[in-house]
């Protein structure tokens, strides 16, 4: 059986990559290539526990390493548990989400390593990468202006926090673009739903036509 290809979805908040998510998944589906869609933190049980201490806004939260230690074991079991088994499978997963957002917020954005969340990564998740990173780049006032609607002042404790957090988690996210453009496409999120999907179609049609 052919082995399924991984597609992450990766960028700031409020850039649309789970709407992108999802309709891509649909037009795959649509051409006959079976696909999981799932997120991070998340995805399995014991990942969806996680994500709701990691995400929750109530008591004191985490420092860094313990934040990134949380994420390192929600992903280790969601890619024990669920993007193996369908990469295996022949599915395409789909993942709103991965390794490099730890890279991004808890690394660039939190103070860690670039080293030490790589090999938390090693460790709980044997290194596993995506065949293709989609980053979603949106100008910070159209974001602004998109959470406003989506979470209505009700933000999550990661996303809630400062502009000039979120400033570090987007210049992260461009060096690691630079220093890997094979496996990065860039999006521009600016543009409507159906704009945005024209061109991601565009950045995985070498994958699906060599499947």
């Amino acid at each position: 059986m052919t082995h399924g290809r991984f597609i992450a979805f990766e960028g700031g908040e409020g850039a649309g990559k789970s709407t992108q998510a999802r309709m891509l998944a649909a037009a795959l589906e649509a051409r006959g290539i079976a696909c999981t869609v799932t997120r991070e933190p998340g995805g399995t049980l014991g990942a969806e526990a996680i994500r709701g201490l990691l995400l929750g806004t109530e008591g004191e939260g985490w420092y860094p390493r313990a934040e990134a230690l949380l994420f390192a074991a929600a992903r280790s079991d969601h890619v024990e548990r669920l993007i193996r088994p369908a990469l295996e499978a022949g599915r395409w997963v789909i993942c709103d989400r991965f390794v490099d957002s730890s890279r991004a917020y808890q690394g660039g954005a939190g103070g860690l390593s670039d080293a030490d969340v790589l090999d938390l990564h090693r460790i709980g998740s044997g290194g596993l990468l995506p065949d293709l990173t989609l980053l979603f780049e949106i100008a910070p006032e159209k974001a602004a202006a998109r959470l406003a609607v989506r979470d209505a002042g009700q933000a999550d404790r990661i996303g809630g926090r400062d502009e000039a957090y979120h400033a570090k988690v987007a210049a992260a996210f461009a060096r690691f673009v630079a220093a890997e453009p094979a496996r990065f496409a860039r999006i521009d999120g600016n543009a409507d739903a159906e704009t945005v999907h024209a061109a991601v179609l565009q950045a995985v049609a070498a994958l699906a036509d060599a499947r």
